[in-house]
């Protein structure tokens, strides 16, 4: 998301941003669906699938597709977060804005910024217009904010560890042969070679599964932190240059 710049900002130039988070995500997604009709053109992802007795690589696959659905939702609520916040500041910073804070800020657009900015007043109201510490409702805008983004990095975390349990059990596979193992048994021998192969191609593509799911979910959900972490930061600009001077100049009997 853009920064935030003090002053009037025109409807023509917000347009743009608006939409930035998702857009990035729209771009990253649309490089890997590239890549990975890459792969399959040339046989990879069949061969990586085929190899693996195992299923993780398909698990690992289902669950960074159905990451990927969630992490597409939570950008598009902070992309309408974001917008509401800018149409808010927009009101706001218009001659006569802060009669809109007459109404306890219902007359802004909906989002969770209008219900911090209502928050505030209400909070104002009740202390007599006192100086107002927003602290505490920056805390809680901050969680609602943020919302479920943590489940990325526990999807991540869990696509690691599914990839290093692959690999043990290849790796199990692989070596279980060796015990009975009779050299001068050339049939066996052949058996015992293909079981090992059949381990390592195990362990090496859950690895490598693992791997690659758990960065692509990484870049996607930081993507996402920096978004609402800039919604965020408008949120605080805005109530501090905008909504705390107003309700404390009533504090003080001046008008507004």
């Amino acid at each position: 998301m853009s920064s935030m710049t003090i002053g009037p900002i025109s409807k023509q130039a917000a347009d743009p941003s608006e939409r930035s988070a998702l857009l990035f995500w729209m771009i990253f997604t649309g490089l890997s669906i590239f890549a990975v009709v890459l792969l399959w053109r040339f046989g990879l992802i069949h061969l990586m699938l085929s190899s693996d007795r195992t299923y993780i690589s398909a698990v690992i696959a289902v669950l960074y597709v159905l990451t990927c659905g969630h992490c597409f939702l939570r950008t598009r609520a902070i992309a309408r977060e974001g917008a509401a916040a800018r149409r808010c500041r927009a009101v706001l910073s218009a001659a006569g804005g802060s009669k809109a804070l007459d109404a306890s800020g219902t007359a802004l657009p909906r989002g969770l910024v209008r219900d911090h900015i209502e928050s505030l007043v209400t909070k104002a109201a009740a202390q007599d217009y006192r100086p107002v510490d927003q602290t505490l409702l920056l805390r809680t805008l901050a969680d609602r904010l943020r919302g479920s983004n943590g489940f990325g990095a526990f999807v991540s975390d869990t696509l690691m560890k599914l990839g290093l349990l692959g690999t043990i059990i290849g790796f199990i596979i692989m070596l279980a042969p060796i015990a009975g193992l009779d050299a001068a048994d050339k049939v066996a021998m052949r058996s015992s070679m293909g079981l090992m192969s059949d381990g390592m191609a195990i362990a090496m593509y859950t690895t490598l599964a693992g791997l690659v799911g758990s960065i692509l979910i990484r870049i996607q959900y930081y993507m996402l932190d920096a978004a609402t972490q800039q919604v965020f930061s408008d949120a605080v600009v805005l109530t501090e240059t905008y909504v705390t001077p107003v309700l404390e100049r009533k504090g003080a009997g001046t008008p507004s």
